[in-house]
């Protein structure tokens, strides 16, 4: 079967274990569907894979993806929602302690085909195309449980979204503005700062900038690099969603801030198969799409790694099966 996969790890050079080639795959375990892929996409968890993180090396070679849309054995269009839950989990699965993505545990998605869990399949509305579907159950998924479930705020509230080029903040920037918050977006690019402002951005700030006024909310999927920023930018009592640290994930806790202004901190990860089909369903009554950076074939694949390697992306990297 063609598959893009890790085939070794390296923390330096991650690209060079990137592999897109035949790889034969062993059985899927009962109660597993197959889904012919039409479209995935990347994220930094797949240059993470391959640069040792989450992924064990007696693991390897892994298919690497945990976005896919496809059509299901039955002719069915699907959304593939990668977070793989235990069989006797019941409720939020993103709460099940040995849960996992596509590709840590299960072969990947960006291959001919995946084989998921019956649970992980969710209808794929007509009015979305398989690449803006490819788009959701990652960056897409994580935005919306970030925004509607695990935030204090409400539309009217000011918020912030740290590094606008990222696909969970560009995710963030699209659905807050639709549902009527007041967007404030950051970026060190300029660029990437002006297509904030296209995607519904209210104002936009270099990375780092002084903000005319605090927010109710930020919203940090960076870390290291704009923790500070995040904690500073807040208004008593005001709350951080951090769902991820692609500078890092140890800064400087400033506890002083956090218990002198009552500040909050929520971790949020990815989302339940409930948000994913809510999600479709805000896309499809608001007409916000997934912004997509670049569309390429598979076999393109080492491009699109690259890209987000180099810090070159605004939106999603999908790729087309």
């Amino acid at each position: 079967m063609r598959a893009v996969y890790a085939a070794t790890q390296s923390a330096d050079h991650p690209l060079a274990g990137l592999t897109v080639g035949e790889l034969d795959v062993a059985s899927a375990p009962e109660g597993f569907r197959r889904v012919k892929v039409v479209a995935s996409s990347l994220n930094h968890h797949d240059l993470w894979s391959l640069q040792g993180v989450g992924l064990p090396e007696e693991r390897l070679p892994m298919i690497l993806g945990c976005d896919a849309a496809g059509i299901d054995d039955d002719g069915n269009e699907v959304i593939v929602h990668g977070v793989v839950s235990s069989p006797e989990w019941r409720g939020d699965e993103t709460l099940d302690p040995t849960r996992s993505l596509l590709s840590e545990r299960h072969p990947g998605t960006m291959a001919d085909y995946v084989w998921v869990p019956e649970r992980n399949l969710v209808p794929k509305p007509a009015e979305l195309s398989f690449e803006e579907a490819a788009c959701l159950p990652t960056a897409w998924l994580t935005a919306y449980r970030m925004l509607f479930t695990v935030s204090p705020a409400v539309p009217g509230s000011t918020v912030l979204v740290q590094g606008a080029g990222g696909g969970v903040a560009s995710a963030v920037i699209a659905l807050a503005s639709a549902a009527g918050f007041r967007v404030w977006a950051t970026s060190r690019s300029e660029a990437k700062r002006q297509r904030a402002l296209n995607l519904g951005a209210d104002q936009v700030f270099d990375a780092g900038a002084r903000l005319p006024e605090r927010v109710d909310v930020v919203f940090d999927s960076v870390g290291e690099a704009t923790w500070a920023h995040s904690l500073r930018s807040l208004i008593p009592g005001g709350t951080v969603v951090t769902c991820g640290a692609t500078s890092g994930p140890a800064p400087s806790a400033d506890l002083n801030r956090v218990f002198f202004l009552q500040l909050r901190v929520l971790g949020s990860t990815m989302g339940t198969r409930e948000e994913m089909l809510r999600l479709t369903r805000f896309l499809v009554a608001t007409g916000v799409r997934p912004v997509i950076d670049t569309v390429l074939p598979l076999e393109n694949a080492a491009d699109g790694f690259r890209r987000m390697l180099n810090g070159e992306v605004f939106g999603k990297i999908v790729f087309r099966h």
